[in-house]
């Protein structure tokens, strides 16, 4: 087949994402083309093309539609990345008179403030009627789209690889623990993700308060990441003297997981948390708040809260204390984790999506009739 990834301006994981389907199905032996803006398709595994779709309307998505166009010329199928992208393919491809097959993938809960969410649902409409499968990254996302009339299923995320490294040792474990500032006897809490507001951080900050105004035993939070809302995250911590330490970006996020007594996240919407995922694959103790697939990536291997501070400090504030419920939970993360989808697992549904995305190309009318070979 010869398909077109594409992805619009994205901070986060969708671009991650799309770069590693492309490269995926390339090395299973498809003809695969990465567009979107220059930063994101920078170090492609597959030929690029630089289509500059932003993450909000502007004046040049006239021109952006019309260079992805002309990159969808002689295309089987476009499988789109994000709201923005997905309206984008749908709406450069409508006018085509060899129009290519269109799956989309929705990554995101729409979110923002009412002019946001008013562009979102335009958006939300033109994909749900316009590509011909609609993937979702969570089953909310997926019923979502449903509602609007798209024919649509879960889409499955490759588990992140796992670190080669087994646990550390006693030396390394204290090495490490001296090395983020805790003393002795204190408990190593752990979050990891993007600093910005899906990640819920505030959420995250008042269950650090409860804890302590609950008498929690001595603990140290440490959040592990970068982004936007770094600096209102530390001026919180200051300004309320909580025990949590922001980190920054690390490169041993596994040993991390895997010496940390609880991994928390505090996220107010996930997909399929790459994050939780690794904390699994590391047979950590995992609390949660029960939003959006989180529950999915999951099951019964983790501990699942609603997004609130006080259920969020009992769930972390019993785990620090009991021994064996931390050490039953680990062993659950561990065989969760291998039952993870693998990229073997992604290929094979991607295909089975593509296959049942072009059925239709051939059926409807000649305006959405592509020729065969």
């Amino acid at each position: 087949m010869r398909i077109v990834q594409l992805t619009s301006t994205s901070a986060g994981g969708v671009a991650r994402h799309a770069r590693q389907v492309a490269g995926l199905l390339a090395d299973a032996g498809e003809q695969v083309l990465l567009a979107g803006p220059a930063d994101v398709v920078a170090d492609s595994p597959v030929p690029t093309a630089v289509v500059d779709i932003a993450d909000r309307p502007r004046p040049s998505d006239v021109a952006a539609l019309r260079r992805l166009r002309g990159v969808l010329a002689g295309t089987d199928l476009i499988h789109a990345h994000g709201l923005r992208a997905g309206a984008a393919a749908v709406l450069a491809t409508r006018a085509m008179r060899a129009r290519p097959a269109v799956v989309v993938t929705l990554h995101n809960l729409p979110v923002g403030g009412a002019k946001v969410q008013a562009v979102a649902a335009v958006l939300e409409r033109v994909v749900a009627r316009g590509a011909d499968l609609v993937l979702g990254v969570s089953g909310d996302l997926v019923a979502r789209a449903a509602r609007l009339g798209a024919s649509a299923q879960r889409a499955l995320v490759p588990a992140p690889a796992r670190a080669d490294a087994g646990p550390p040792d006693d030396a390394a474990r204290q090495q490490l623990r001296a090395s983020l500032g805790l003393a002795p006897q204190e408990r190593l809490v752990l979050t990891v993700g993007r600093l910005a507001p899906q990640k819920g951080l505030g959420l995250l900050a008042d269950t650090a308060a409860a804890l302590v105004r609950r008498g929690a035993p001595a603990f140290r939070w440490v959040v592990v990441g970068d982004g936007p809302l770094a600096g209102e995250l530390a001026e919180r911590v200051r300004a309320d003297a909580l025990p949590v330490v922001v980190a920054g970006r690390r490169e041993d996020v596994p040993a991390l997981n895997a010496v940390a007594d609880v991994v928390v996240s505090t996220s107010t919407w996930e997909g399929q948390p790459l994050a939780v995922q690794e904390a699994l694959q590391a047979g950590a103790a995992v609390v949660a708040t029960d939003v959006g697939g989180t529950r999915e990536v999951t099951a019964d291997a983790a501990v699942l809260v609603p997004p609130q501070a006080e259920p969020l400090a009992a769930a972390v504030s019993r785990l620090l204390t009991d021994d064996a419920e931390r050490d039953r939970l680990r062993a659950a993360a561990r065989a969760r984790s291998g039952r993870l989808p693998t990229p073997e697992d992604v290929v094979a549904q991607l295909r089975d999506v593509y296959a049942r995305a072009g059925v239709p190309q051939r059926t409807r009318g000649t305006d959405r009739t592509r020729p065969t070979d």
